[in-house]
């Protein structure tokens, strides 16, 4: 049954597709929705996938792209962010963590995907619908950016 499956995926994927989204938005609220417009694209789409591979796959692309429109429709309408969605526990986490918010939200997906999902390049490019060379260049940038606003700090 739908439903079912639905929250069988649910209770494996909540978490990452959570952690993806927030990335992405750096925002809870926007997050959360990401992550249920994903799960009820998959109550309209109904889809079958060979293995949990697959069904992750899926839904992480679709909650990247969520999280990418959210993203998009807080530039057409903008609003006072407050940097406390990501608990720092000193000044200098803190300072990372916004650095991290200021990458454009294609990158901020790419590093999330990255570093705390495992995804290799190629997976990434399919969840964020680019090419790989895309892919790359996302992280290259997010690096070069990150190394240039953290020098000193920490070791790339």
């Amino acid at each position: 049954m739908l439903s079912d499956r639905l929250e069988n995926l649910i209770s494996e994927h909540a978490g990452a597709l959570y952690r993806a989204a927030l990335s992405v938005t750096g925002n809870v609220h926007d997050a959360e929705d990401a992550v249920q417009d994903a799960y009820l694209k998959y109550l309209e789409k109904s889809p079958r996938f060979t293995d949990a591979g697959s069904a992750k796959a899926w839904l992480m692309r679709v909650t990247v792209n969520a999280a990418l429109d959210r993203v998009r429709e807080r530039k057409r309408h903008p609003t006072e962010e407050l940097l406390d969605v990501y608990p720092a526990p000193d000044e200098r986490t803190e300072n990372i963590m916004s650095i991290i918010l200021d990458l454009p939200a294609n990158e901020r997906a790419a590093v999330h995907l990255f570093y705390y999902e495992g995804y290799r390049t190629d997976e990434i490019a399919k969840i964020l619908r680019c090419r790989p060379g895309t892919a790359r260049s996302y992280l290259s940038r997010a690096r070069t950016h990150l190394r240039e606003k953290l020098k000193g700090e920490i070791e790339l």
